[in-house]
């Protein structure tokens, strides 16, 4: 396409020089040329023909995917009339792995009127031919990606919709995910092309149920019957939430992953860089080093950027190395097949929690206030079988590379980014305000209870690269600029990794220079092979699952399990069988049951019965049948019988500030309580490790407070409490927080009588005040 359509012009806004497309780098001045694709939202139409260039920039390339040619110049954004069209875009900012982001709208004009087409940016995309930069298309279809997987990768795909499902429906944009139009699947990740609106009513699971039975006649024989069960069960209306089908999913992958062997390998590199006098970064392993997993029997890797210059970033860096690797030492040696998903997040976050106030009480030591307190931020990586676990603050990063592309997984706790979640602004308006990259959070800045760690998990499915790295890298899009050239490579071509984090740091120093730069390269190679026996579905008796709270609906018949050459047992206690007499006792003591329930919960609500303890006898973690779906077993008052635990039964407390629990649903989930709410507390569970748990109910809701600085980000990665809901947290965290006791006028507030008609407040998502990152928030 020899035309001024075919031109690519030099991102550098000194430069603007006109390349071919064909080009990596600008021939001028050798800045690299990104090939920003975007999709047009069309309603399935053309924007115009191939090879036409719109509004002196955007060349197509067909259908509705174009592309930026003067990616150094920022798109027309949606104006304020728009932005409420675009907030789901911009409120699942957190997902962006499998939701497009606003790019900017393309303004067009029909000859009667003008109007203004969405363009969203990274839309899922295959590449036809890596020596032509024009030759790609939209990814397949979630239907054709389905017959071409392996059953572990069958299972993977259900399981990101199933992860996608409740945030996608709380933003009004559930039905996305039932149109085989929108989902696609770029290697092992699902994405969407773009987000439809619901109508008046919102899809619900049995549609997904209905979905999802499309896919069963090309179902891998080792999971057929498995799927089988999972699409009678929604759409019978027997699951009820998308956590509970993610747990279910979860035991299915937990089986298949005993198929695969990983092999895991790790190299670290820290530098000072050409700028700086000293290095604040720190790693582990430590610098220079490369371990495998085997022989190794762990393998973890963690990267921290300091904060607080010659005054101690060093020294908040390496006390947070220091105290994370001891805290999650004897997690690393727990057998892997054992260990609750749950349970391995709660440890990483509370590691993190360790390490923020270790810090935080050297700065109280040294009287260190304001922009003299030293911090850190943090990433780290701990692979266990099958799954990648990433726990992250601050904005040390954390990408994913496959051979289908490279994915920053880690969101940023900056300004511009809870801009974005808030659905203020798009990200790159974002950017361009004042202090847009000033952090929101980082280890050592204040009290625990008000830092929120984000925790993720990721199923491997396949060969791949994690990269951590600190900002001396990952400014200017370095990782994206190179990652093709430098860190594929350690898939396609088995490249030394020590070499290749050798490369990376030469870059950093050569083409950012101005920060010290850190990089932990994690290879995973995944051999998988699949199952000679078949994943039998059966129901599993309603005993098993954990109490659920109001927001939060069990099946009334059971939930799926299943295990290995295990026939299906399909029990229904609805209906008895035609010609089948039901026993008199089986009828009498129903009806004898229901009439002493009903009296005791009169007696109940009439304050003339107390409140007992919740117990929950279900294990925390099970033999190698699967994953539980179960919360921790709960007993009243301490181990050893005298009570003598900061958390009794019946205590009712009020939060003094925003604190993170996790919610008691299947997969539990982190929530916020804020300020000025009112918990009870239900019991302690037995010790896990060196630990133990602490079970809560909400009895009221406080107001979270927009004076406080870290409001904002915690709500806007978490939801809040609601009403009623039974949460938990660690003793030794629970006990650091220090959270008084409810003074008598509140106590009353978890009385039975007192929770009736009452209504969550909304709690208004408040701005937290923003700092330079090399300025440590007071």
């Amino acid at each position: 396409m020899e035309n001024d359509a075919a031109t690519l012009y030099c991102p550098n806004e000194l430069c603007q020089a006109p390349n071919p497309l064909t080009h990596k780098f600008c021939q001028r001045c050798s800045t690299p040329l990104p090939k920003r694709f975007l999709w047009a939202v069309a309603d399935g139409q053309s924007v115009a023909n191939a090879g036409e260039l719109l509004a002196d920039r955007y060349l197509v390339i067909n259908k509705a995917l174009v592309l930026d040619t003067k990616p150094g110049l920022l798109p027309q954004t949606p104006d304020g009339e728009h932005l409420q069209a675009i907030r789901p875009y911009l409120r699942l900012f957190p997902f962006r792995l499998h939701v497009p982001q606003v790019y900017g709208v393309l303004p067009v004009s029909d000859g009667t009127s003008n109007k203004e087409i969405l363009l969203l940016e990274k839309p899922p995309l295959s590449v036809l031919d890596s020596t032509d930069p024009l030759q790609v298309q939209v990814a397949c279809e979630f239907t054709t990606a389905w017959r071409n997987a392996t059953s572990m990768r069958q299972l993977n795909l259900l399981w990101q919709i199933a992860h996608l499902w409740q945030p996608l429906t709380s933003e009004g944009v559930a039905s996305s995910l039932l149109n085989p139009e929108f989902v696609r699947v770029e290697g092992s990740l699902v994405r969407l092309l773009e987000l439809r609106h619901d109508n008046q009513t919102s899809p619900n699971l049995p549609q997904l149920g209905e979905f999802w039975q499309q896919l069963q006649p090309q179902a891998n024989g080792a999971i057929a019957e498995f799927l089988r069960e999972i699409c009678r069960c929604l759409i019978a209306g027997e699951i009820h939430s998308g956590e509970q089908l993610v747990a279910i999913i979860d035991r299915g992958l937990a089986e298949l992953g005993r198929t695969q062997t990983p092999i895991i390998k790790i190299a670290t590199k820290s530098d000072t860089g050409p700028c700086r006098q000293r290095n604040e970064d720190a790693c582990y392993p430590p610098s220079g080093s490369v371990i495998s997993k085997p022989p190794q029997p762990t393998a973890i890797a963690i990267v921290c950027d300091g904060i607080g210059g010659h005054e101690g970033g060093n020294v908040a860096s390496n006390l947070a190395i220091e105290t994370i690797q001891k805290q999650l030492y004897d997690l690393t040696k727990l057998p892997s097949d054992r260990i609750d998903s749950a349970f391995v997040v709660a440890n990483l976050e509370t590691a993190a929690a360790a390490a923020n106030d270790i810090i935080s009480q050297r700065n109280d030591d040294e009287h260190r206030q304001g922009r003299q307190r030293m911090g850190t931020t943090l990433v780290m990586a701990l692979p266990i079988v099958h799954e990648m676990y990433i726990t992250h603050v601050g904005d040390s990063r954390a990408y994913w590379m496959t051979r289908s592309g490279c994915y920053q997984v880690t969101l940023d706790d900056d300004v511009a980014s809870r801009e974005v979640r808030l659905g203020y602004a798009t990200y790159r308006d974002a950017m361009q305000q004042g202090a847009s990259g000033s952090l929101v959070q980082a280890l050592g800045m204040s009290a625990s209870n008000s830092l929120h760690p984000t925790s993720q998990r990721f199923l491997l499915d396949e060969d791949c690269v994690f990269l951590l790295c600190s900002d001396g890298l990952s400014d200017f899009d370095r990782v994206e600029q190179y990652w093709e050239t430098e860190i594929l490579p350690i898939i396609t071509e088995n490249f030394d990794i020590a070499k290749v984090t050798d490369k990376l740091v030469e870059i950093a120093n050569t083409q950012n220079g101005h920060d010290n730069v850190t990089i932990a390269i994690v290879h995973c190679q995944v051999k998988y092979s699949e199952p000679k026996s078949t994943l039998k579905a059966a129901l599993a008796d309603l005993s098993t699952l954990p109490k659920a709270s109001h927001t939060q609906i069990r099946t009334r018949q059971g939930s799926l399990g299943f295990s290995q050459n295990q026939k299906t047992h399909v029990i229904s206690t609805s209906k008895s069988p035609k010609g089948v007499k039901l026993p008199l006792q089986l009828i009498v003591i129903p009806l004898l049951f229901v009439v002493v329930s009903l009296l005791l919960g009169y007696l109940w609500h009439q304050g003339l019965l107390p409140i007992k303890k919740l117990t929950n006898s279900s294990p925390r973690i099970i033999p190698s049948e699967g994953i539980p779906l179960v919360a921790p077993p709960i007993k009243s008052g301490s181990q050893d019988g005298s009570d003598k635990s900061a958390a009794n039964a019946a205590q009712v407390i009020q939060t003094t500030s925003e604190i993170e629990f996790i919610k008691t649903t299947s997969p539990p989930t982190g929530v916020i309580a804020p300020k000025g709410s009112v918990l009870q507390i239900l019991s302690r569970s037995e010790k896990i490790e060196k630990d133990s748990w602490i079970y809560l109910r909400v009895c009221s809701i406080g107001q979270a407070s927009p004076s406080n600085s870290q409001s904002t980000s915690s709500t806007a990665n978490k939801p809040v409490v609601s009403l009623g809901d039974e949460v938990k947290i660690l003793s030794s965290k629970f006990k650091s927080l220090k959270v008084p006791k409810a003074k008598p006028e509140v106590v009353s507030q978890c009385q039975p009588s007192k929770q009736t008609s009452i209504s969550s407040p909304a709690v208004k998502e408040s701005a937290p005040e923003s700092k330079p990152k090399s300025v440590p928030p007071q």
